[in-house]
C-alpha cells in the first residue's frame, strides 16, 4: 500500500472518528422520540446547529493539519531515509542521512550513520584483501594488453560470435583508416570491444579460415593457423593471419590461452567450462591441441594494399623499361652494323653514330627517370625501417663523436625527409669511413648534408684535405669494416647493395673539399597522431575485456537478458532549442559505450553538427557552443550514419531519453535510419527507485550517488554523467527485483515521468 493510500485511510479514519459518535447518537435518539418529539427537537437544536457544525468543521481540518504533519514527519521522512540507507548500503558509502525532523527520527539518523561508518570499515578491510587477492590476475591481464598495445602489427582477439575482446593501439588505427565512411567523429565505429569483426570481414571467410585452424588442430599441427587476404569496404587490401585461442579442458575450469607459432600465453581469467567438454590430459600431464576447445580467434592484420601498388607499379616499371628500350636496342643493333660496312660514306657514318649516342642517351634518360618514379617500389634485400633523416645525421654524429672523438658539424639538412634504412648498418658504415679518413688522411673535422633527389635522397659525408683515388675509394668499399678494435663481416659496399643505392666520391675544386655521396631511398613522411588520439589521465586505455570469453549473444533474448550483460550506447544531444516538433536542430552528438559493467571511456564518439539554422543565444549560455563553431561542421545526414553505425547491436541510454529520441526520429525520413533498438531512460529509472525525491535532475542524482560531474552541458560530458549514474542505479534496481531489460523497461514505463511528451 502506497504512502499517499494510507494517508487517506488515516484522514477518513479521522472523520469517522469525530463525527461517528454524534452521528449515532442523533440517529438513536432520532429513532426512538415521537413525532412531536421530533418536531419539538428540531425547534431546539435548529439555531445551534450551524454552530455547531462549523465547531466540527474546525476541529475536523484541525485534526487533518495534525495528522498531515505526522504523517509527513514520521512516514514521509523514515521513506526518505530508507531510500537514503539504501544508497548507503549500494551506490554511494560515503552518503549519510541528514538528522531532521522530530528528535526521535533524529536519534534515528545518528544511530544509522554510526553503522554506516562501522559498515565502512569492516568494509575497507575486506576490500583490501580482495585487492590484494587480485593484484597478481590484474597484473598478467595489464602485461598482456601493455604488450599488445606495443606491438606494431594490428591484432584483434575475438570469442567464437565473432565479438572483439582485445584490440591494441594499432588495430584501432587501422580500422579507423579502413573506414569508407566520411571523418566525422573521429571514424572509430567500426572497431570496439564487444562489437562484431564481421562488421568489416565477411562472415563466410571467417568461417571458412575458422574451419581450416579445426581442422589442423584435429590433425595436431603445431602451428594451427590458416591465412588469407582480403578486401575491406573502402577498397584496402589486408592479409590476415588467424591463429586459435584455445581452453585446457578440465572438470573445474577451462583457461584460455593464445596460440601463436607454437607458444602459448595466458590471455585471460579462468571461466566455467561446459561439463561435456572435459577431457583427459596423457601421461605426460601436457594436454595436447586435440584436448582443447577453440574458444576464440586472434586476428593478425597487415594493410598490404601499398605493397599490392608497388607491386602492379614494378610490373608497369619493367614492362616500360623492356618495350621501351627494345626499339632503342634494335636501332643501336641495325646502326652498329651499318658502320661494319668499309665502303660506308662519312656522312652516313656520322648519322649512324649520332643515331647511336642519342638512342642510349634515351635508354639512360628512361632508366634514370624510371629508378627516380620508382624509387620506393624496388625491393631491397635486407627489411628497412622508415626514420626521419635528421634522427639519422644525429645518431651518426654521436657515434663518430664519442668512437672517434672527431667533431662532426651539419652542413645541410633537410628535416622533413624521412629515409628508409638499416639504420644500424648504415651507421656502421658511416662511421668506418670517417674513422679511414681520420687515420690515413689526417682529417680534423667531418660534415653532413642530406638533400632530396627526386625519389631518393643525398646523404653526403664532406671534408677539407688532401685528394683521395678512386683506386683507395673501392679498396675501402671492399674491405671488411674495422671500428676501433671491432670487426664486421659487412663491406661497405654490403650496406650500400642491401640499401638498393649507391656510392661515389666528388670533389669541390674550388672549396679545396670532397665528399663521399651516398644514394638512399626516400620514404614517406608518417603521419604523427596527435596527442588527443590518446586519452589524458588514464594510464593505459581499457582495449580489452576477457570476460567474453565466455560470453554468447545466443545464450538468451535481449529482453531478458540481465541489466549487468548487456552492452549499451549512452549518449546525450545538444540541440538549438527545446521543441524538435517546431524546427529545433541538434548541433552536437556526444556517446560513451558500456561493455559488462563498465564503463569504456575510450570508445567514444562525439561530433558538432551544422544546423543550417540560426543559434538561439539563450541555447548558447547553457552548452557554450556558438554559430562560429559550428560553421564548417558536417550536416545530420553525415553524422547519423555514423552515429547509427555506433551504437549498433546495443542498448541505448540517455537522460530524458524521450527528448533526445524525439531528434533522432524526426530524421528519419532525411536520412532513412532507425534507431529501433531498446532505449533505458536514468531519469525514469531514477524515479522508480527514489520515488520520494523531490528532483530526478542529472545534477541531483549525480549528487546523491556521490558522483562528480565534469563537462556538463557537452554532449559527451553529459553522456558519460549519464553512463557513471546508471552503473550506479544497477544494484539499486536489483535489490527492488528488477534485473533484466523487461523488468527495467516495464517499471519506467509505470512511473509518472514516462507520461511526458515531446
Amino acid at each position: 500500500m502506497s504512502a499517499r493510500v494510507r494517508f487517506i485511510l488515516a484522514v477518513i479514519l479521522l472523520f469517522l472518528l469525530m463525527t461517528g459518535p454524534f452521528l449515532l447518537t442523533a440517529l438513536i435518539i432520532w429513532v426512538e422520540t415521537t413525532e412531536e418529539g421530533r418536531a419539538q427537537l428540531i425547534e431546539v437544536v435548529a439555531p445551534h446547529l450551524t454552530l455547531g457544525t462549523m465547531l466540527t468543521a474546525l476541529g475536523f481540518a484541525a485534526g487533518v493539519g495534525v495528522v498531515r504533519a505526522l504523517f509527513r514527519q514520521y512516514v514521509q521522512g523514515l521513506l526518505r531515509m530508507s531510500e537514503h540507507l539504501r544508497l548507503m548500503l549500494g551506490a554511494n558509502r560515503g552518503f549519510r542521512v541528514q538528522p531532521d525532523g522530530p528528535p526521535e527520527v533524529q536519534a534515528l539518523a545518528r544511530a544509522t550513520n554510526e553503522l554506516a561508518c562501522q559498515r565502512d570499515a569492516l568494509l575497507g578491510d575486506v576490500e583490501a584483501q580482495i585487492a590484494r587477492a587480485k593484484e597478481s590476475v590484474e597484473l598478467e591481464k595489464n602485461r598482456l594488453a601493455t604488450l599488445m598495445s606495443e606491438l606494431t602489427q594490428s591484432v584483434v582477439v575475438c570469442n567464437l560470435d565473432g565479438r572483439i575482446l582485445l584490440y591494441n593501439q594499432r588495430a584501432r588505427m587501422q580500422f579507423r583508416a579502413l573506414s569508407d565512411a566520411p571523418a566525422v567523429a573521429g571514424g572509430g565505429e567500426l572497431i570496439g570491444l564487444g562489437r562484431s569483426i564481421y562488421g568489416v570481414f565477411e562472415r563466410n571467410q571467417i568461417a571458412h579460415a575458422l574451419d581450416t585452424v579445426q581442422q589442423r588442430l584435429r590433425r595436431g599441427v603445431v602451428q594451427p593457423q590458416a591465412n588469407f587476404v582480403t578486401t575491406t569496404r573502402a577498397g584496402q587490401l589486408l592479409r590476415v593471419q588467424m591463429a586459435p585461442v584455445l581452453s585446457v579442458l578440465g572438470a573445474a575450469r577451462q583457461e584460455p590461452t593464445l596460440a601463436n607459432g607454437g607458444g602459448e600465453s595466458n590471455a585471460g581469467t579462468a571461466h566455467e567450462g561446459p561439463a561435456e567438454a572435459a577431457v583427459a590430459v596423457g601421461a605426460s600431464g601436457v594436454p595436447s591441441q586435440a584436448e582443447r576447445m577453440l574458444t576464440g580467434f586472434i586476428l593478425m592484420l597487415d594493410n598490404i594494399t601499398r605493397n599490392f601498388e608497388n607491386e602492379s607499379r614494378r610490373d608497369q616499371m619493367l614492362h616500360g623499361l623492356t618495350e621501351g628500350n627494345r626499339a632503342s636496342l634494335a636501332n643501336v643493333r641495325a646502326a652498329a652494323e651499318m658502320l661494319d660496312y668499309a665502303d660506308l660514306p662519312e656522312e652516313m657514318r656520322v648519322r649512324f653514330r649520332s643515331v647511336i649516342r642519342d638512342e642510349v642517351q634515351a635508354m639512360s634518360q628512361r632508366l634514370d627517370q624510371t629508378a627516380n618514379e620508382f624509387a620506393d617500389s624496388l625491393k631491397a634485400r635486407w627489411p628497412l625501417e622508415e626514420m626521419l633523416g635528421a634522427d639519422l645525421i644525429a645518431a651518426v654524429q654521436r657515434r663518430i663523436e664519442s668512437r672517434i672523438g672527431l667533431p662532426t658539424k651539419l652542413e645541410e639538412v633537410d628535416e622533413s625527409l624521412w629515409v628508409k634504412v638499416d639504420s644500424f648498418s648504415l651507421m656502421q658504415a658511416i662511421t668506418y669511413l670517417a674513422s679511414r679518413l681520420s687515420d690515413e688522411f689526417e682529417v680534423r673535422e667531418v660534415r653532413f648534408r642530406l638533400t632530396a633527389a627526386g625519389r631518393l635522397l643525398h646523404l653526403d659525408l664532406i671534408w677539407s684535405g688532401q685528394a683521395m683515388s678512386t683506386e683507395t675509394v673501392m679498396s675501402w668499399e671492399l674491405e671488411p669494416m674495422q671500428i676501433d678494435g671491432e670487426s664486421s663481416p659487412l663491406t661497405v659496399r654490403d650496406v650500400i647493395d642491401r640499401h638498393d643505392g649507391e656510392m661515389w666520391l666528388e670533389r669541390e675544386k674550388v672549396r679545396h673539399r670532397a665528399f663521399f655521396r651516398i644514394l638512399l631511398p626516400a620514404a614517406t613522411p608518417q603521419e604523427q597522431v596527435e596527442s588527443e588520439t590518446y586519452l589524458r589521465g588514464e594510464s593505459r586505455p581499457e582495449y580489452y575485456d576477457f570476460d567474453l570469453f565466455a560470453w554468447s549473444e545466443k545464450s538468451h533474448g535481449l529482453e531478458d537478458r540481465l541489466l549487468s550483460e548487456l552492452t549499451y550506447t549512452v549518449f546525450d544531444t545538444e540541440t538549438t532549442g527545446l521543441n524538435p516538433s517546431q524546427g529545433d536542430e541538434i548541433i552536437q552528438i556526444g556517446a560513451t559505450r558500456i561493455l559488462n559493467g563498465k564503463l569504456l571511456r575510450s570508445e567514444s564518439f562525439e561530433q558538432l553538427v551544422d544546423p543550417r539554422r540560426p543559434l538561439a543565444a539563450e541555447s548558447a549560455k547553457i552548452h557554450g557552443i556558438t554559430a562560429d563553431m559550428l560553421r564548417g561542421q558536417p550536416t545530420i545526414d553525415k553524422v547519423l550514419p555514423a552515429f547509427h553505425a555506433f551504437a549498433a547491436d546495443t542498448v541505448l541510454i540517455a537522460h530524458n531519453a524521450a527528448f533526445d529520441m524525439r531528434f533522432l526520429q524526426l530524421k528519419e525520413p532525411q536520412t532513412g535510419l532507425r534507431f529501433d533498438q531498446p532505449v533505458i531512460d536514468t531519469l525514469l529509472l531514477s524515479a522508480v527507485i527514489q520515488p520520494n525525491q523531490e528532483s530526478h535532475r542529472l545534477e541531483a542524482i549525480a549528487e546523491r550517488l556521490g558522483l562528480t560531474i565534469v563537462g556538463r552541458h557537452t554532449a559527451l560530458g553529459d553522456a558519460i554523467v549519464t553512463a557513471e549514474v546508471f552503473l550506479k542505479l544497477v544494484p539499486l534496481l536489483a535489490e527492488k527485483g528488477i534485473r533484466t531489460l523487461r523488468e527495467a523497461r516495464e517499471a519506467a514505463e509505470k512511473s509518472y515521468y514516462a507520461r511526458i511528451k515531446y
